[in-house]
């Protein structure tokens, strides 16, 4: 039987993949998410707070017209920590990325409370996104 934060975790991504924003602001992310965008292109950074974070989810569509795609493998949780791991595709100005990534968070009753991504290859995200 899954632990409720792993089953939370993978209503969040399906969630997102759906685009309803609504669900990620209102069931899945705290009001005072920090989300931690490794990298260096215009949505590296610390995203904090919902609408912070939600914006930055909003730019990642913008920004590849839609294309952006998560296609989970996998997913661990306890009450505090989750880990995902998931493939990132994407399409922008003729480049595409297809890269793996593990996706760790800390939860606060039962929502992602701060967030970090892993990229396997972070150079090629950098190019897509600059």
């Amino acid at each position: 039987m899954a632990h409720p934060n792993e089953d939370r975790f993978r209503a969040g991504y399906a969630a997102f993949q759906a685009g309803d924003m609504d669900a990620l602001r209102n069931e899945y992310l705290t009001s005072d998410v920090v989300w931690h965008s490794p990298g260096n292109n215009p949505l590296s950074g610390d995203h904090t707070g919902i609408d912070d974070v939600l914006a930055t989810f909003g730019k990642t569509m913008e920004m590849t017209g839609g294309t952006f795609r998560v296609e989970l493998h996998d997913v661990l949780a306890n009450d505090e920590h989750g880990v995902a791991l998931a493939t990132a595709s994407g399409e922008r100005n003729g480049k595409r990325i297809e890269d793996n990534y593990a996706h760790v968070v800390h939860f606060r009753d039962g929502k992602v409370a701060e967030s970090w991504t892993h990229q396997w290859d972070p150079n090629k995200v950098d190019e897509l996104f600059s």
